[in-house]
Protein backbone atom coordinates (compact mmCIF):
# COMPACT_ATOMS: atom_id res chain seq x y z
CA UNK A 1 0.00 0.00 0.00
CA UNK A 2 1.16 3.58 -0.60
CA UNK A 3 1.27 6.43 1.90
CA UNK A 4 -1.91 7.54 3.66
CA UNK A 5 -5.12 5.91 2.55
CA UNK A 6 -4.38 6.10 -1.17
CA UNK A 7 -4.60 2.75 -2.97
CA UNK A 8 -2.81 2.52 -6.31
CA UNK A 9 -4.36 0.39 -9.08
CA UNK A 10 -1.56 -2.18 -8.76
CA UNK A 11 -1.52 -2.42 -4.99
CA UNK A 12 -2.16 -5.77 -3.39
CA UNK A 13 -0.47 -8.67 -1.67
CA UNK A 14 1.13 -11.97 -2.57
CA UNK A 15 -0.64 -14.96 -1.07
CA UNK A 16 0.37 -18.60 -0.98
CA UNK A 17 -1.68 -20.69 -3.42
CA UNK A 18 -2.01 -24.22 -2.06
CA UNK A 19 -3.12 -25.76 -5.37
CA UNK A 20 -0.29 -24.24 -7.41
CA UNK A 21 2.26 -24.99 -4.72
CA UNK A 22 1.22 -28.63 -4.46
CA UNK A 23 1.38 -29.09 -8.24
CA UNK A 24 4.76 -27.45 -8.85
CA UNK A 25 6.19 -28.76 -5.59
CA UNK A 26 5.34 -32.42 -6.20
CA UNK A 27 6.45 -32.34 -9.83
CA UNK A 28 9.77 -30.76 -8.89
CA UNK A 29 10.30 -33.13 -5.97
CA UNK A 30 9.83 -36.23 -8.14
CA UNK A 31 12.10 -34.72 -10.80
CA UNK A 32 14.90 -33.94 -8.33
CA UNK A 33 14.70 -37.28 -6.52
CA UNK A 34 14.13 -39.46 -9.57
CA UNK A 35 16.18 -37.90 -12.37
CA UNK A 36 19.56 -39.48 -11.63
CA UNK A 37 18.41 -43.00 -10.62
CA UNK A 38 16.21 -43.33 -13.72
CA UNK A 39 18.54 -41.73 -16.27
CA UNK A 40 18.92 -43.53 -19.60
CA UNK A 41 19.86 -42.17 -23.01
CA UNK A 42 16.43 -42.97 -24.42
CA UNK A 43 14.70 -41.24 -21.47
CA UNK A 44 16.88 -38.16 -21.95
CA UNK A 45 16.12 -38.14 -25.69
CA UNK A 46 12.40 -38.28 -24.90
CA UNK A 47 12.83 -35.40 -22.45
CA UNK A 48 14.76 -33.28 -24.98
CA UNK A 49 12.34 -33.82 -27.87
CA UNK A 50 9.15 -33.41 -25.83
CA UNK A 51 10.49 -30.33 -24.03
CA UNK A 52 11.48 -28.63 -27.29
CA UNK A 53 8.13 -29.50 -28.91
CA UNK A 54 5.93 -28.32 -26.07
CA UNK A 55 7.92 -25.16 -25.33
CA UNK A 56 8.52 -24.10 -28.94
CA UNK A 57 5.44 -25.16 -30.92
CA UNK A 58 3.19 -25.19 -27.86
CA UNK A 59 3.93 -22.39 -25.44
CA UNK A 60 6.02 -19.90 -27.44
CA UNK A 61 4.21 -20.16 -30.78
CA UNK A 62 0.82 -21.60 -29.89
CA UNK A 63 -0.05 -19.78 -26.69
CA UNK A 64 2.23 -16.73 -26.42
CA UNK A 65 2.49 -15.52 -30.02
CA UNK A 66 -0.80 -17.04 -31.12
CA UNK A 67 -3.46 -17.18 -28.44
CA UNK A 68 -2.25 -14.18 -26.43
CA UNK A 69 -0.91 -11.75 -29.04
CA UNK A 70 -2.72 -12.98 -32.18
CA UNK A 71 0.40 -12.27 -34.23
CA UNK A 72 -0.54 -14.77 -36.97
CA UNK A 73 -3.44 -16.89 -38.20
CA UNK A 74 -3.69 -20.66 -38.61
CA UNK A 75 -6.65 -23.00 -39.16
CA UNK A 76 -8.68 -23.60 -36.00
CA UNK A 77 -7.66 -27.27 -35.82
CA UNK A 78 -3.98 -26.30 -35.83
CA UNK A 79 -4.57 -23.58 -33.24
CA UNK A 80 -6.11 -26.26 -31.02
CA UNK A 81 -3.12 -28.59 -31.53
CA UNK A 82 -0.58 -25.87 -30.75
CA UNK A 83 -2.52 -24.73 -27.69
CA UNK A 84 -2.80 -28.31 -26.43
CA UNK A 85 0.97 -28.69 -26.75
CA UNK A 86 1.36 -25.47 -24.78
CA UNK A 87 -0.88 -26.76 -22.00
CA UNK A 88 1.39 -29.82 -21.72
CA UNK A 89 4.17 -27.49 -20.54
CA UNK A 90 2.35 -27.62 -17.21
CA UNK A 91 1.99 -23.93 -16.35
CA UNK A 92 -1.82 -23.61 -16.44
CA UNK A 93 -4.81 -23.77 -18.77
CA UNK A 94 -5.21 -21.49 -21.81
CA UNK A 95 -7.74 -19.10 -20.29
CA UNK A 96 -5.69 -18.55 -17.14
CA UNK A 97 -2.50 -18.06 -19.15
CA UNK A 98 -4.13 -15.37 -21.30
CA UNK A 99 -5.53 -13.61 -18.24
CA UNK A 100 -2.25 -13.73 -16.32
CA UNK A 101 -0.19 -12.55 -19.27
CA UNK A 102 -2.54 -9.62 -19.94
CA UNK A 103 -2.55 -8.73 -16.24
CA UNK A 104 1.25 -8.77 -16.12
CA UNK A 105 1.58 -6.74 -19.34
CA UNK A 106 -0.85 -4.10 -18.09
CA UNK A 107 0.85 -3.79 -14.71
CA UNK A 108 4.35 -3.59 -16.20
CA UNK A 109 3.31 -0.78 -18.53
CA UNK A 110 1.87 1.33 -15.70
CA UNK A 111 4.04 4.03 -14.05
CA UNK A 112 4.23 1.87 -10.92
CA UNK A 113 4.29 -1.91 -10.69
CA UNK A 114 4.31 -4.34 -7.76
CA UNK A 115 7.44 -6.48 -7.40
CA UNK A 116 5.34 -9.60 -8.05
CA UNK A 117 4.86 -8.52 -11.67
CA UNK A 118 8.17 -6.66 -12.04
CA UNK A 119 10.52 -9.52 -11.01
CA UNK A 120 12.51 -7.19 -8.74
CA UNK A 121 12.93 -9.64 -5.87
CA UNK A 122 15.90 -12.03 -5.40
CA UNK A 123 15.54 -15.25 -7.40
CA UNK A 124 14.49 -17.52 -4.51
CA UNK A 125 11.63 -15.20 -3.51
CA UNK A 126 10.57 -14.39 -7.06
CA UNK A 127 10.48 -18.13 -7.87
CA UNK A 128 8.31 -18.85 -4.83
CA UNK A 129 6.01 -15.93 -5.56
CA UNK A 130 5.43 -16.80 -9.21
CA UNK A 131 5.13 -20.59 -9.00
CA UNK A 132 3.69 -21.08 -5.52
CA UNK A 133 1.62 -17.94 -4.92
CA UNK A 134 -1.05 -15.72 -6.45
CA UNK A 135 -1.54 -11.97 -6.37
CA UNK A 136 -4.56 -10.49 -4.62
CA UNK A 137 -5.32 -6.94 -5.76
CA UNK A 138 -6.34 -4.39 -3.14
CA UNK A 139 -9.10 -3.18 -5.46
CA UNK A 140 -10.88 -5.12 -8.22
CA UNK A 141 -8.86 -5.58 -11.39
CA UNK A 142 -10.10 -7.26 -14.53
CA UNK A 143 -7.51 -8.10 -17.22
CA UNK A 144 -8.25 -7.76 -20.90
CA UNK A 145 -9.92 -11.00 -22.00
CA UNK A 146 -10.10 -12.78 -25.35
CA UNK A 147 -13.81 -13.33 -25.95
CA UNK A 148 -13.22 -16.27 -28.29
CA UNK A 149 -10.92 -18.04 -25.83
CA UNK A 150 -13.38 -17.43 -22.99
CA UNK A 151 -16.30 -18.81 -25.04
CA UNK A 152 -14.54 -21.72 -26.76
CA UNK A 153 -15.64 -25.10 -25.36
CA UNK A 154 -12.32 -26.82 -26.12
CA UNK A 155 -10.36 -24.16 -24.27
CA UNK A 156 -12.79 -24.44 -21.39
CA UNK A 157 -12.14 -28.19 -21.28
CA UNK A 158 -8.38 -27.65 -21.29
CA UNK A 159 -8.69 -25.06 -18.54
CA UNK A 160 -10.61 -27.46 -16.30
CA UNK A 161 -8.32 -30.42 -16.98
CA UNK A 162 -4.89 -28.92 -17.68
CA UNK A 163 -3.14 -30.93 -14.94
CA UNK A 164 -4.87 -34.14 -16.02
CA UNK A 165 -3.61 -33.75 -19.59
CA UNK A 166 -0.28 -35.19 -18.40
CA UNK A 167 -1.97 -38.47 -17.44
CA UNK A 168 -2.48 -40.10 -20.87
CA UNK A 169 1.14 -39.37 -21.76
CA UNK A 170 2.31 -40.67 -18.41
CA UNK A 171 0.53 -43.98 -19.04
CA UNK A 172 1.94 -44.17 -22.58
CA UNK A 173 5.51 -43.37 -21.52
CA UNK A 174 5.34 -45.87 -18.67
CA UNK A 175 4.09 -48.58 -21.05
CA UNK A 176 6.74 -47.87 -23.70
CA UNK A 177 9.82 -47.05 -21.63
CA UNK A 178 9.09 -47.93 -18.02
CA UNK A 179 9.91 -45.71 -15.06
CA UNK A 180 12.76 -43.78 -16.80
CA UNK A 181 10.42 -42.57 -19.55
CA UNK A 182 7.75 -41.65 -17.01
CA UNK A 183 10.11 -39.65 -14.81
CA UNK A 184 11.97 -37.88 -17.65
CA UNK A 185 9.05 -37.53 -20.07
CA UNK A 186 6.67 -36.05 -17.49
CA UNK A 187 8.22 -34.94 -14.21
CA UNK A 188 11.66 -33.74 -15.35
CA UNK A 189 10.17 -32.14 -18.48
CA UNK A 190 7.47 -30.23 -16.59
CA UNK A 191 9.84 -29.19 -13.78
CA UNK A 192 12.50 -27.91 -16.21
CA UNK A 193 9.96 -26.22 -18.47
CA UNK A 194 8.06 -24.39 -15.73
CA UNK A 195 11.15 -23.40 -13.76
CA UNK A 196 12.86 -22.34 -16.98
CA UNK A 197 9.84 -20.25 -17.98
CA UNK A 198 10.03 -18.40 -14.68
CA UNK A 199 13.82 -17.98 -14.91
CA UNK A 200 13.69 -16.49 -18.40
CA UNK A 201 11.08 -14.00 -17.20
CA UNK A 202 13.13 -13.10 -14.13
CA UNK A 203 16.35 -12.49 -16.10
CA UNK A 204 14.69 -10.82 -19.12
CA UNK A 205 13.17 -8.11 -16.91
CA UNK A 206 16.42 -7.37 -15.06
CA UNK A 207 19.51 -7.49 -17.28
CA UNK A 208 20.74 -7.69 -20.86
CA UNK A 209 20.92 -5.19 -23.70
CA UNK A 210 18.25 -2.83 -24.99
CA UNK A 211 17.67 -0.86 -28.16
CA UNK A 212 14.31 0.56 -27.09
CA UNK A 213 12.73 2.14 -24.04
CA UNK A 214 9.02 2.05 -23.24
CA UNK A 215 8.27 5.54 -21.95
CA UNK A 216 6.19 5.71 -18.78
CA UNK A 217 6.46 1.95 -18.12
CA UNK A 218 7.60 0.80 -14.70
CA UNK A 219 9.22 -2.33 -16.14
CA UNK A 220 11.50 -2.69 -19.18
CA UNK A 221 12.41 -5.80 -21.12
CA UNK A 222 15.98 -6.85 -21.91
CA UNK A 223 17.51 -9.07 -24.56
CA UNK A 224 19.58 -11.98 -23.22
CA UNK A 225 22.13 -13.49 -25.63
CA UNK A 226 22.15 -16.88 -23.93
CA UNK A 227 18.54 -17.23 -22.80
CA UNK A 228 17.18 -15.73 -26.00
CA UNK A 229 18.58 -18.63 -27.98
CA UNK A 230 17.73 -21.33 -25.42
CA UNK A 231 14.16 -20.18 -24.79
CA UNK A 232 12.82 -20.54 -28.36
CA UNK A 233 13.12 -16.75 -28.72
CA UNK A 234 11.34 -15.75 -25.50
CA UNK A 235 14.51 -14.22 -24.03
CA UNK A 236 14.62 -11.45 -26.65
CA UNK A 237 12.39 -9.50 -24.30
CA UNK A 238 13.32 -5.94 -25.21
CA UNK A 239 12.28 -6.80 -28.75
CA UNK A 240 9.03 -8.23 -27.42
CA UNK A 241 8.24 -5.23 -25.21
CA UNK A 242 8.87 -3.00 -28.22
CA UNK A 243 6.91 -5.07 -30.76
CA UNK A 244 4.45 -7.05 -28.60
CA UNK A 245 2.29 -8.11 -31.55
CA UNK A 246 5.21 -9.28 -33.67
CA UNK A 247 5.47 -13.02 -34.32
CA UNK A 248 9.21 -12.61 -34.71
CA UNK A 249 11.01 -12.08 -31.39
CA UNK A 250 14.63 -12.48 -32.52
CA UNK A 251 15.20 -9.59 -34.93
CA UNK A 252 18.92 -9.22 -35.57
CA UNK A 253 20.90 -11.93 -37.34
CA UNK A 254 22.49 -13.25 -34.14
CA UNK A 255 19.19 -13.40 -32.22
CA UNK A 256 18.30 -17.07 -32.71
CA UNK A 257 14.53 -17.53 -32.56
CA UNK A 258 13.45 -21.14 -33.01
CA UNK A 259 9.82 -20.16 -32.56
CA UNK A 260 10.08 -17.89 -35.58
CA UNK A 261 11.72 -20.72 -37.50
CA UNK A 262 8.77 -22.97 -36.71
CA UNK A 263 6.33 -20.28 -37.81
CA UNK A 264 8.28 -19.78 -41.03
CA UNK A 265 7.88 -23.51 -41.69
CA UNK A 266 4.12 -23.25 -41.13
CA UNK A 267 4.02 -20.30 -43.52
CA UNK A 268 5.96 -22.25 -46.16
CA UNK A 269 3.43 -25.07 -45.83
CA UNK A 270 0.58 -22.61 -46.32
CA UNK A 271 -0.70 -23.12 -42.77
CA UNK A 272 0.19 -19.73 -41.24
CA UNK A 273 -0.95 -16.42 -42.71
CA UNK A 274 -1.27 -12.76 -41.70
CA UNK A 275 2.02 -12.95 -39.81
CA UNK A 276 3.01 -9.70 -38.09
CA UNK A 277 6.69 -8.74 -37.99
CA UNK A 278 8.52 -5.82 -36.31
CA UNK A 279 7.15 -2.54 -37.66
CA UNK A 280 4.67 0.21 -36.97
CA UNK A 281 1.73 -2.19 -36.95
CA UNK A 282 3.22 -4.29 -34.16
CA UNK A 283 5.12 -1.60 -32.21
CA UNK A 284 4.05 -0.46 -28.75
CA UNK A 285 2.89 3.15 -28.95
CA UNK A 286 5.20 4.25 -26.13
CA UNK A 287 8.37 2.53 -27.42
CA UNK A 288 11.21 4.93 -28.25
CA UNK A 289 14.67 4.08 -29.66
CA UNK A 290 17.68 4.44 -27.40
CA UNK A 291 20.60 6.27 -29.08
CA UNK A 292 23.81 4.28 -28.84
CA UNK A 293 27.00 3.59 -30.78
CA UNK A 294 26.92 -0.05 -29.67
CA UNK A 295 25.43 -2.14 -32.52
CA UNK A 296 23.91 -4.49 -29.94
CA UNK A 297 21.99 -1.57 -28.49
CA UNK A 298 20.90 0.21 -31.66
CA UNK A 299 17.25 -0.32 -32.59
CA UNK A 300 16.16 -2.11 -35.72
CA UNK A 301 14.78 0.36 -38.29
CA UNK A 302 11.03 -0.07 -38.54
CA UNK A 303 9.85 -2.08 -41.49
CA UNK A 304 12.69 -4.60 -41.39
CA UNK A 305 12.21 -8.21 -40.32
Amino acid sequence: MSGGNTVRPGDGRVRWNAGKSLWFGLVSLVAVVGAVPTFTLSAFALFAVSTALTLCAGHSVGIHRGLIHRSYRVPVWLEYVLTYLGVLVGLDGPRALVRMHNTRDFQQNEPWCHDYFAHRQPPWRDYFWNLHCSFEFAQPFEPRLDARVEADAFYGFLQRTWMLQQLPWAVLFLALGGLPWLVWGIFVRVAVSTTGHWFVGWVAHRQGYRGWHNEGAAVQGFNSLLLGALSMGEGWHNNHHTFPRSARLGIRWWELDLGWGFLALLRALGLATDILVPGEQSRAHHARPLPSEDPCMSPLPLGEG
